[in-house]
């Protein structure tokens, strides 16, 4: 159930939809492609009012995460379907062409392999020249080589065609890189939105914070320009005063030599080629903090090690008990 969504997409933008299992992300999307239809609210394109209007009539182009092609269809019958004119089947043939499949448009759904058919798929939602395409998870049935570089090449032709886009996924990386704008969702609220390092770097709720990335979670009290918790006094982003939740990244932090900064000791290391992260129990307590470190670094479960910080904090909005939104 969406809960007061209010939310703008404009020309040539693309906007994820960013949110957990159940989160209303789906919803919202059928919502405005027309499959189902809201209690009470608008939908609007282009200034239009198009809530009452059905599906095949609000321009809009839809690629499923199954991809929903027709196993009887060659690939241009599929993008071909639903065309009207006498150039249907040319309008199909260029489609095909800007998704660099002229070369299978003979083939049918089962000779193509996901990410063929995912070309498939988006050359039929963009074929009639729709003024916007709505995307919901269509790269989540491809192995992960395969789900970045196609999800390259389909944000590469919405550019190139200029043509506005939302996409539903459940996946950060995902919406982080191929979004202009994101929203995340939580039990059908629409919790921010922003630019993807607005939203990464100035998270508004705990929950925020958490679901787009690894953060540390810690009480502190503001001081104005900086914030005194249990590594020290942290930098904030913005002012802050008084009792406050504070987002702190784990690249933000760094391992030291013991002696200098607070003290802790490694007792997770996780190591992902590119960077390590580890996870480090303040002495004396049993807090623990996450800290990225370069894949040279090298401390190991056991060591005692000293805790910088690097980078700054942001303040949250909510008061409530960490781990909550």
């Amino acid at each position: 159930m969406l809960k007061g969504v209010d939310l703008a997409v404009y020309p040539g933008e693309i906007l994820a939809l960013l949110g957990p299992s159940g989160c209303g992300k789906t919803t919202l999307l059928r919502v405005i492609a027309g499959l189902e239809s809201p209690d009470e609210g608008r939908v609007l394109l282009e200034g239009q009012d198009i809530t009452p209007l059905p599906p095949e009539r609000r321009g809009m182009g839809f690629v499923f995460q199954d991809y929903a092609l027709f196993p009887h269809l060659t690939a241009l019958g599929n993008v071909a379907f639903g065309l009207k004119g006498k150039d249907r089947l040319e309008r199909a043939r260029r489609a095909l062409e800007r998704v660099g499949m002229t070369l299978f448009q003979d083939r049918k759904p089962g000779e193509l392999s996901g990410g063929q058919q995912q070309r498939v798929a988006l050359a039929r939602a963009l074929a009639p020249g729709p003024r916007l395409v709505l995307l919901d998870e269509p790269f989540s049935s491809l192995d992960a080589g395969l789900r970045a570089a196609t999800r390259e090449e389909v944000r590469k032709l919405l550019k190139e065609t200029g043509t506005t886009a939302i996409l539903v996924t459940h996946d950060q990386e995902e919406a982080l890189s191929f979004a202009d704008r994101l929203g995340v969702m939580r039990g059908g609220r629409l919790l921010q939105v922003g630019t993807p390092e607005e939203v990464y770097l100035r998270p508004k709720t705990p929950f925020v914070a958490q679901f787009l990335g690894r953060t540390n979670l810690l009480l502190g009290e503001g001081k104005g320009r900086y914030a005194e918790t249990c590594l020290g006094p942290v930098p904030l982003a913005e002012p802050a005063h008084g009792p406050l939740i504070l987002s702190l990244r784990p690249e933000a932090l760094r391992l030291i030599p013991p002696g200098e900064g607070p003290l802790g000791e490694v007792v997770a290391r996780e190591f992902k080629g590119h960077d390590l992260t580890y996870r480090v129990r303040l002495l004396g307590t049993d807090r623990e903090v996450q800290v990225q470190e370069s894949p040279t670094a090298p401390y190991r479960v056991g060591d005692r090690v000293g805790i910088q910080v690097v980078g700054e904090g942001v303040a949250l909005e909510a008061k409530a008990p960490v781990g909550t939104d």
